[in-house]
């Protein structure tokens, strides 16, 4: 019966068409017509792939960063040396994804190399390639778990702050999050329990 199974399953896999560009198109979760290098507040979630829990654990809901939690604080830290234009807000990494807030004052002066304009993305993937490259050093040589594939998701979610209401709401929901971790959407148990 396992073996019926399994043959079905690679068969599906053999029969799913490869991805060509000219075909295939990814929808945008970014806000339609917002500029993005301009000044403003902004929401982050970075996520690992495939929800894995590399970063630390929520012990009686509060969250235990690892060394690799901590790494992924200290790059986060960084972001205002390698872009002077941000100042940072509320940032909780959890097990398996990070929340943040920051402010961008709109300078366009102060992107990474081959960058026209400083924007969200460019921030966003500066970050997700630091955090990335020293966590496969940690692999390497301090034995680290590996990870599938990426360590991030390919994409982010993103919100625009327009109101003070809506910061501090935001604000809020960073600093309890490790304490929702039973019902977080990003916990593995529960999407475990809700595909039952």
């Amino acid at each position: 019966m396992a073996g019926l199974l399994l043959r079905k399953i690679e068969s599906r896999t053999r029969m799913r068409p490869r991805y060509d560009p000219d075909k295939h198109h990814r929808w945008s979760i970014r806000l339609k017509g917002y500029d993005y290098s301009r000044a403003g507040a902004y929401f982050i979630t970075l996520c690992v792939e495939q929800r894995e829990c590399l970063f630390g654990e929520i012990i009686d809901g509060a969250m235990q960063v690892n060394d690799p939690g901590r790494m992924v604080e200290r790059w986060w830290a960084e972001l205002v040396e390698k872009f002077p234009s941000l100042v940072l807000d509320e940032m909780i990494v959890m097990p398996n994804h990070l929340h943040g807030v920051f402010f961008s004052n709109g300078d366009r002066r102060s992107p990474p190399s081959g960058e026209s304009d400083l924007t969200l993305g460019a921030i966003v993937n500066w970050f997700k390639t630091m955090t990335t490259n020293e966590y496969i050093r940690g692999v390497k040589s301090l034995g680290w778990r590996s990870f599938y594939g990426r360590l991030c998701q390919r994409d982010y979610h993103d919100r625009v702050i327009r109101t003070e209401e809506e910061l501090h709401a935001i604000r809020e929901y960073v600093r309890q999050n490790s304490s929702q971790w039973a019902s977080d959407a990003e916990n593995p148990a529960v999407v475990r329990e809700k595909a039952k």
